[in-house]
């Protein structure tokens, strides 16, 4: 399954409940677009949070972040690991 990371803007000030809360909500209803969210990283002063996912394409984890209240345009699947 192809692997995700997307980048969402404007988290500045949010604390790791904060940031939990907007996981647990992906994690709620990823099954419905067979995705699932790995993990996610915040870096709160930039308002930056970064979240790794597979599934089966970029459209499925962009409906979940919109879906649960977060949404954001940019997701790149991560076609080469080493």
């Amino acid at each position: 399954m192809p692997k995700y990371m997307d980048v969402h803007d404007g988290f500045f000030g949010v604390t790791a409940e904060e940031l939990r809360a907007a996981h647990d909500a992906d994690l709620a209803i990823e099954g419905e677009e067979g995705v699932h969210f790995e993990r996610a990283w915040l870096d709160p002063e930039a308002g930056k949070v970064f979240c790794l996912a597979t599934g089966p394409s970029k459209e499925a984890v962009m409906r979940i972040h919109k879906r649960a209240g977060h949404p954001t345009p940019e997701v790149y699947e991560l076609s080469v690991e080493v």
